[in-house]
């Protein structure tokens, strides 16, 4: 408002003070529109992330140890909270892999297109001979999974019949209807139990039963969906990579899917990346229209 009132009135003095403010407004009516963009199913929820050292022997493993880092450094301009879950050191230096949430709103709409082959090009520190060494690394983004400790069972979808119990357990247990067999309808899972006295006492049992059963069944189905959204094993080698980073013989980073570049490597691996990352969601909602 300020900005189109100093236009309006034509005056210096406002044009000069809205002209220093401009580009703050600029990014901040592009941040807006980016997080507009996360519409995805998972896009809210908070992000997992998971490095891997790919070909390149030791530079690999030095390769993913600075990506943790670069990412990290990401969250911690931004203000985001993190929990390191793993790491597996290298034996010469760097790391094998490394496992790390990030705790904000759309975490995983914001990061899940860092999702691919990063591959790295500079003078190797650990070459005695100064040679150019090329080294990748993978990096997978998955949201993180909301398993609930408690599944929520509709009576409506229970059969329950009662029986007479049979075998062991004396007279009591075997002359009255008290054994209990419940079928989840949906899922077609039977539970039956009839080793208590009562009727509700076996009802109870085969409740907790069949809601164990559930939960197990949950937790298999998330797994399966955290397999889908990942895409499976990657391909962490020559010829798959999202972005490179190029250290010698000259400067740059460059992003393979959007074309967004800069010299400035430094302040990249220093967390840098939002350039990237709004490209990259720009990107990924066009492809999603495309298709």
């Amino acid at each position: 408002d300020e900005l189109i009132t100093a236009l309006e009135l034509g005056d210096d003095d406002l044009l000069a003070e809205a002209a220093v403010d401009l580009p703050a407004l600029t990014r901040d009516v592009s941040a807006l529109e980016v997080r507009t963009l996360l519409s995805g199913e998972y896009d809210e929820r908070d992000a997992i992330v998971q490095l891997s050292a790919g070909a390149g022997g030791v530079d690999a493993a030095d390769w993913t140890a600075m990506l943790l880092r670069m990412y990290l450094r990401w969250a911690e301009r931004h203000g985001y909270a993190t929990e390191v879950f793993d790491t597996s050191e290298a034996e010469e230096a760097g790391l094998k892999s490394a496992t790390f949430q990030v705790k904000c709103p759309y975490a995983y709409g914001t990061l899940r297109s860092e999702h691919g082959v990063h591959r790295l090009v500079r003078i190797s520190p650990f070459d005695n001979q100064n040679r150019r060494q090329t080294s990748f690394a993978g990096v997978e983004v998955t949201p993180a999974v909301e398993v609930s400790d408690h599944v929520d069972i509709d009576e409506k979808e229970l059969r329950i019949d009662i029986f007479r119990s049979s075998g062991p357990g004396g007279q009591g247990v075997n002359t009255t209807d008290s054994a209990v067999r419940i079928t989840h309808l949906p899922t077609g899972i039977v539970v039956t139990c009839q080793n208590e006295r009562s009727q509700l006492q076996n009802k109870a049992a085969a409740m907790l039963v069949l809601q164990a059963k559930l939960l197990d069944r949950q937790r298999a189905e998330e797994a399966a969906e955290k397999q889908r959204l990942t895409g499976g094993p990657q391909d962490v080698s020559f010829g798959s990579q999202i972005r490179n980073y190029v250290l010698h013989p000259y400067q740059m980073v460059k992003d393979l899917r959007t074309d967004v570049e800069t010299s400035n490597t430094g302040a990249v691996l220093d967390g840098d990346i939002d350039d990237f990352i709004d490209a990259e969601i720009r990107w990924r909602r066009a492809a999603e229209k495309a298709g």
